[in-house]
């Protein structure tokens, strides 16, 4: 039997196990969505109090409860662990660690990196190693795929790669993992086939692509597009106090239109995990092209200065507050209303 006719076997009979490396607010709710399913899970993190924590049923991300972690642990459907030689009794090996900037604004794929380095001394032919967080185009083929051949073991063959970006949104009630569709991408189909496969056990709805590059593509431009846009209507914000026009009462207005038109809200700069840091890995990835990019690095500089705007408006506003009331009137700052 073939690997693929192996791992196809193994998911068509529930028998696939997930390794999830990484449990974090990505990690976790992804745990989550595939225990209760009934297919088993081991969890890899190098902080330990998370392992106790887990095994001792209690959860630390807000999305999953304590007797849902509680429950899986006393099922044996999950194991949580900090031992990466467990690696071997994984299937399906995902890859949820952060990928932060260093100091220069450069991408630090150390997570990545170290995390590959550890699946390589474990690694065993009849796995597939799954990268869930969001990069550059080409980390898969010059970062992950060359540290996992020097095992000897041939991509395609012995193993095979695919790329799915996560797509969380923590807080979010209506969309849960489950329920956002998963982009897939790999460079052969009988990985596409064999992820699509997995995911699709526990994800409502899949979404392939022809290769890891364009879904790796594809997470960056959902975060640069939210990056862009929450720049464009934080400088409006801006232009139209000057004005005197209240910017909410125009997003109101302007979202009723049917078509052409998402509506972005203005706030204090970017915040969450992803969208302040994803668009500079592909501005440090587009100088390899000689290209500069213009709006990516424009967004961030004006989602920068927010905070220092923010908190000038507010003072001004408190200031009018304290010193002379006008009833009925309200001072508005960035959304929040105080009624004078």
């Amino acid at each position: 039997m073939t690997v693929f006719q192996n791992l196809k076997s193994k998911i068509e009979n529930k028998d696939a196990v997930a390794g999830i490396i990484g449990l974090g607010y990505v990690g976790l709710p992804l745990a989550h969505t595939i225990c209760e399913k009934g297919i088993k899970v081991i969890g890899f993190d190098i902080d330990r109090p998370k392992i106790d924590d887990l095994l001792a049923g209690k959860s630390y991300i807000g999305a999953v409860k304590d007797e849902w972690v509680k429950r899986w642990v006393d099922e044996n459907l999950f194991t949580p662990t900090d031992d990466f030689a467990a690696l071997k009794d994984a299937d399906f090996l995902i890859i949820c660690v952060p990928t932060p900037l260093d100091s220069h604004f450069n991408p630090d794929l150390s997570y990545v990196e170290n995390t590959v380095k550890q699946i390589a001394q474990h690694l065993r032919p009849g796995q597939i190693i799954v990268l869930e967080s969001t990069t550059y185009p080409g980390t898969m083929k010059d970062v992950v795929r060359p540290l996992l051949e020097k095992t000897g073991m041939a991509e395609g063959t012995d193993y095979h790669l695919a790329y799915s970006p996560e797509r969380e949104d923590p807080g979010n009630k209506e969309f849960s993992t489950g329920k956002i569709p998963k982009i897939i991408g790999a460079d052969n189909a009988e990985a596409l086939e064999l992820t699509e496969s997995f995911y699709s056990q526990f994800i409502d709805q899949m979404v392939p692509v022809s290769s890891m590059a364009v879904a790796e593509a594809s997470k960056i431009m959902e975060n640069i597009f939210r990056s862009v846009n929450i720049a464009l209507v934080n400088e409006l914000k801006v232009i139209f106090d000057k004005m005197d026009i209240d910017i909410w009462e125009v997003i109101e207005a302007v979202k009723t239109k049917p078509f052409g038109f998402m509506p972005f809200y203005p706030g204090p700069g970017l915040g969450g995990h992803c969208i302040p840091i994803d668009p500079f890995y592909l501005s440090w990835k587009a100088k390899e092209f000689g290209i500069t990019t213009r709006f990516i690095q424009l967004a961030g500089e004006i989602n920068t200065a927010m905070p220092d705007y923010v908190v000038k408006k507010t003072a001004e506003a408190l200031n009018m507050i304290d010193s002379k009331p006008i009833k009925g009137a309200r001072v508005l700052v960035m959304g929040i209303a105080y009624k004078k």
